[in-house]
């Protein structure tokens, strides 16, 4: 006798368990690598800000020969690049600082069409292709730029020899299932591909990995697709890749469609100006260099400045008398940290304005509400917080 028995269903349910596992185990490696960099990248902000604090301080103060000047506006261009490598180190981690607001994703992508076709130069044909209609999406506008140029240089070097570039943008209703994993909702779809030399399946499952590069030594950070990636999860959204040896990768960025209408234009800038009368600022921070530059920029704006290098010593200063008009607290140091701090100077004096420092993007612990500002920092950076913060009180 022979007996028979179908095992496909039994198959089809193992496999969809090692695809769980396999998922799993990527997820808390990414997670882990993620709160490395982040930690990173924080203690990087904190180096940052004194740097470019005390460069800026020397550009406004035309200090120096010409020479020199050119040398010190040199150094703050390189602290820049600097402090933009770790804006992608911190998107990677989903720490990042987003406006996230309602943008129309076909006039940003259009506007960006001459960008990206100068940057990837004459030998590769740009296209874009965008569904009529296109709704808004939730996202922050230049945090996306700079997502929609990193992939626009990766597809770039992946065609070494020419070819074309396509970035198409549909709206998609993720409903059950979904090749992208997301929750049910609305999103727009927006792909960028291009014809070159395409990935493995190993390279494609280590593509948004930090420091994960194909490229030479010294040609490329390795953060592009993972800052890109990290964005995406931050906003709501996904990533998905599709590629194939010799056939070229095409880039999906999902993004959630907006609920809100289409806001206005930036604030334009602030310059920094001395403030009409005196007035006191209590600056809390646990660093001694970040805490200096920043009191020298308050300084320059008229501020009397009283510095604390805790959250402990800033309320006993509150208790021996000390009476800010402001205070500039940074929101992670030992001891009390800036969440409590924030907490026991409201119950002390409920309408002293408040401006949290902080090197990541959301703060937990603080209400949504509460001015902030990232660092690195500089002291325009600093004046328009100060300035947005009066505006509020104001009204």
């Amino acid at each position: 006798y022979c007996i028979g028995r179908d095992i496909t269903g039994e198959r089809v349910a193992a496999e969809k368990l090692s695809g769980a596992e396999a998922a799993l185990r990527q997820a808390q490696k990414m997670e882990a690598i993620g709160q490395l960099t982040g930690g990173v990248a924080h203690d990087f902000n904190n180096l940052l800000t004194p740097i470019m604090g005390a460069l800026d301080m020397l550009i406004r103060r035309e200090i120096g020969s010409e020479r020199e000047r050119r040398m010190i506006d040199g150094a703050l261009q390189s602290a820049e690049r600097a402090k933009t490598l770790v804006q992608r180190l911190l998107a990677f981690a989903r720490r990042q600082p987003l406006q996230a607001v309602a943008v129309d994703l076909a006039t940003l992508v259009k506007g960006m069409a001459g960008l990206i076709a100068s940057t990837v130069g004459p030998q590769i044909v740009v296209r874009v292709e965008l569904d009529e209609n296109l709704p808004p999406v939730s996202a922050d506008a230049n945090q996306l730029e700079m997502a929609i140029l990193n992939l626009g240089v990766n597809a770039r070097d992946a065609m070494p020899g020419g070819g074309a570039l396509t970035i198409t943008a549909v709206r998609e209703s993720v409903r059950g299932e979904h090749r992208s994993g997301l929750d049910d909702g609305n999103f727009v779809r927006l792909s960028v591909a291009d014809t070159g030399i395409g990935m493995d399946e190993d390279t494609l499952a280590h593509a948004t990995e930090p420091f994960f590069s194909t490229k030479g030594l010294g040609l490329g950070t390795g953060l592009g697709l993972s800052m890109v990636h990290g964005l995406a999860a931050q906003l709501g959204g996904g990533l998905t890749i599709v590629s194939e040896p010799r056939h070229g990768t095409a880039v999906e960025l999902w993004l959630p469609v907006s609920l809100d209408p289409l806001g206005n234009a930036d604030e334009p800038s602030v310059t920094p100006t001395p403030v009409k009368s005196r007035l006191c600022a209590l600056l809390v921070d646990d660093e001694a260099l970040v805490r200096m530059g920043t009191a020298d920029m308050l300084a320059d704006m008229g501020y009397e400045v009283v510095e604390a290098n805790s959250g402990e010593q800033a309320l006993r200063l509150l208790d021996e008398g000390v009476a800010p008009d402001l205070l500039i607290t940074d929101y992670l140091m030992p001891g009390m940290g800036g969440a409590g701090l924030v907490m026991a100077v409201r119950a002390r004096k409920p309408g002293l304005p408040i401006l949290i420092v902080s090197g990541y993007a959301e703060p937990a612990g603080i209400a949504p509400d509460l001015p902030r500002l990232t660092k690195p920092f500089r002291s325009a950076d600093l004046a328009k917080s100060i300035a947005s913060l009066a505006r509020e009180n104001a009204a």
